[in-house]
C-alpha cells in the first residue's frame, strides 16, 4: 500500500477497534481507549482537539474527569494541546518518558536536524496541512509539568506497555496494547510520531519517519525501528496518517525503503 492508500484522515471521531477512538484534527491524531481499568487518552493533540475528545469521551459514556491518565508518546506541542486543560482543570495525570520531561515544560524549545522554514518552500504539498495545524491552534500551546515517568516499569501504564523508540525525540516511546475487535484480540501499537503514515512537513503519504526538520536524531529513530518491528503488532496507529494494518514489520520495512527527508 503506497501513497495512494494511505490517505490522512478527515477531522473527526472513529473508532478503529471496539474499544479504541481514532481523534484527528489538523492531521494530528490522538487516541482515546476505553481501558478496563479506566479510560486513557493516548496523546493530547491541538487545543483545537477539545470539542473531538469531548465527543469520543461522551460515545464511550465518559466525561473528560474520568480519564485516569493521559499517556504521551513524546512532548513536542502538537501532542500536548489539551494536557494544561485537563491536567488543572480536570485532575488528569500527564505521563510522559523522563527524558521529554523538560520538552513537556518547553513543548517547542526541541531538537531537529535540519531548519525548519525550509521545508514549506521545498515541500508546498505540506502548506495546506500546516496553515490548518495552526487553525487549530498550533502557536498557541502552553506546557506542563509531568505528573510520572512512562516507562515499562510504572505501574500508572496499567494495560499499556512502553516501547522506549527515541530518536524523534529523545524520549519518545510508543505504546502496545491488546484491544478487541468483534470479541478478537488485537494487538495495537500507538506508533507516535517514530513511524507515521503522513509527514506534515512534507506532504508525503505512507509509512515513513517524520523529516529532520522535527527530528532530533534521524539514525536514532532508524534505530528505533527494530523494536517497532519486534512487537508484531497487526495495527499501527500513528500520531500523523491514517491506520497501518498491515503489520509493524511490513510498516517498518517500508518506512526504511523511503528513508527521511
Amino acid at each position: 500500500m503506497g501513497e495512494a492508500g494511505m490517505v490522512p484522515p478527515r477531522d473527526g471521531v472513529r473508532l478503529v477497534t471496539d474499544d479504541i477512538a481514532m481523534i484527528t484534527r489538523a492531521n494530528v491524531n490522538c487516541y482515546l481507549v476505553d481501558a478496563a481499568d479506566g479510560p486513557v487518552l493516548v496523546d493530547a493533540g491541538l487545543p483545537g482537539s477539545w470539542s473531538l475528545v469531548r465527543k469520543a469521551l461522551t460515545r464511550f459514556g465518559h466525561r473528560p474527569g474520568d480519564l485516569t491518565a493521559v499517556l504521551l508518546t513524546h512532548a513536542h506541542f502538537d501532542h500536548v494541546g489539551l494536557c494544561r486543560t485537563l491536567q488543572r482543570e480536570h485532575g488528569v495525570p500527564v505521563l510522559v518518558h523522563d527524558a521529554d520531561a523538560p520538552l513537556l515544560r518547553h513543548p517547542y524549545r526541541y531538537a531537529h536536524e535540519s531548519v525548519r522554514l525550509k521545508y514549506p518552500l521545498r515541500y508546498p504539498a505540506s502548506l495546506p496541512g500546516l496553515a490548518r495545524m495552526v487553525g487549530a491552534g498550533a502557536l498557541g500551546v502552553r506546557g506542563v509539568d509531568s505528573d510520572g515517568d512512562l516507562s515499562g516499569s510504572s505501574g500508572a501504564l496499567g494495560r499499556f506497555a512502553s516501547v522506549f523508540s527515541p530518536g524523534h525525540t529523545f524520549g519518545h516511546c510508543a505504546l502496545r496494547y491488546s484491544s478487541s475487535q468483534g470479541g478478537a484480540p488485537v494487538d495495537v501499537l500507538f506508533t507516535g510520531d517514530a513511524l507515521v503514515t503522513y509527514d506534515p512537513y512534507t506532504g508525503k503519504r505512507g509509512p515513513r519517519t517524520v523529516a529532520r526538520a522535527a527530528t532530533a536524531d534521524a539514525d536514532l529513530g532508524f534505530r528505533s525501528l527494530d523494536d517497532l518491528a519486534r512487537t508484531r503488532a497487526a495495527l499501527l496507529l500513528p500520531g500523523h496518517g491514517a491506520p497501518d494494518v498491515r503489520g509493524a514489520a511490513r510498516a517498518v520495512s517500508e518506512a526504511r525503503r523511503v528513508g527521511v527527508d
